[in-house]
């Protein structure tokens, strides 16, 4: 039986699980096991480590790799071996997977498909366009900046028929200066152990630093946005709402451990969507998926009702350690718990944003 054929079934039992998003498998994220964790386990050409970010496991890899490679800069931030913030980026990758969003949407190859090679994740594919940059970018600094080794060398595999992909450091850091030299600062950053700021300071301020590379790296995604021509209108919406979402993460420096992750990722949609999907009565989504998406097309809503100015709000009220805590509990209760009236956020930005 081939690898191929391997994967395909362990793929096929996780969907029968369950109907909603499968974010974990066995406590950890989707084929975590099945990916490589030394870097000398990666694809190498004279000397130089190439792996293929087009497919899943070798994508996992890189995160993987991060994870153990942040880690012992991290203690400081973990009670637990999940607690590093890398760990939200693996368990989004996870999901698209699952959620059969990583596929060749154009319907032009198998490339996803569970009738082609599962491990494949489509150039065409928008979702997984837009994961390259918070997958390549952070692994190609991480190398540069010698957390996976000294002097390693790295080039990433461009995908087939598909151009404008960077694939090394000095290829990104030309084509996407501020995105790179984020990710550089974050890597940098993180080294520093001897600060003198009490434990919650210093999380918080490498939480920031942390999404503001996260956040350089979905802005650069925007050349991924010609994709979305290949779904429903349903779909770019949602993906559009996503996005803005992350406005409002980044805002609070979420501190992106597996469990807290999990919590957000859990009521995502577990399938594209189609035309006619209409939250929050879409018959096939579980009552969690339907009220996240009402949730994420209001907030996307209303802050273009307001030409901006909720995105601004909310930023300009996350000004210190105090109100960043407050706004996490704050996007907790909007996303979970269906009870809280949204009206309820509108009024509070504005008292938090008084304290600044």
């Amino acid at each position: 039986m081939s690898l191929l054929t391997v994967h395909g079934l362990i793929l096929a039992s996780i969907f029968s699980l369950s109907s909603s998003a499968v974010i974990l498998e066995n406590g950890m994220p989707i084929l975590w096991t099945q990916t490589v964790s030394q870097v000398t386990e990666l694809p190498t050409l004279s000397g130089i480590v190439t792996p293929n970010p087009w497919n899943y496991l070798q994508r996992m890899s890189l995160y993987r790799l991060l994870v153990a490679a942040t880690d012992p800069f991290t203690e400081y931030m973990r009670t637990n071996p999940t607690d590093g913030p890398i760990w939200g980026l693996p368990l989004q990758l996870g999901w698209m997977l699952t959620s059969g969003r990583l596929a060749d949407p154009t319907g032009a190859s198998t490339c996803g498909l569970q009738t082609g090679d599962t491990m494949c994740i489509s150039a065409q594919s928008w979702w997984g366009c837009m994961n390259y940059f918070t997958s390549a970018f952070p692994f190609l600094s991480a190398a540069q900046n010698g957390l996976l080794g000294t002097d390693l060398q790295v080039q990433l595999q461009a995908p087939d028929g598909a151009d404008g992909f960077c694939t090394t450091h000095a290829d990104c850091s030309a084509q996407y200066p501020d995105a790179m030299t984020k990710w550089d600062a974050f890597f940098q950053a993180i080294k520093v152990t001897d600060s003198p700021l009490p434990v919650s300071e210093k999380i918080d301020n490498i939480l920031g630093v942390y999404w503001q590379a996260q956040m350089a790296s979905l802005y650069a995604s925007a050349v991924c946005n010609p994709r979305q021509s290949h779904y429903s209108s349903e779909e770019v919406a949602f993906a559009n709402s996503w996005l803005n979402s992350a406005e409002y993460v980044s805002a609070v420096h979420f501190h992106s451990t597996l469990e807290k992750t999990v919590l957000f990722l859990n009521p995502l949609p577990s399938r594209v969507l189609m035309e006619g999907d209409v939250a929050p009565n879409i018959a096939d989504l579980s009552q969690e998926e339907n009220h996240t998406l009402s949730i994420f097309s209001w907030m996307k809503s209303i802050n273009t009702l307001l030409g901006g100015s909720l995105v601004r709000m909310w930023k300009g009220a996350m000004c210190s350690v105090t109100t960043r805590e407050k706004g996490r509990a704050l996007l907790e209760q909007l996303m979970l718990n269906p009870s809280f009236a949204t009206s309820t956020l509108l009024s509070i930005i504005p008292e938090m944003a008084s304290s600044c």
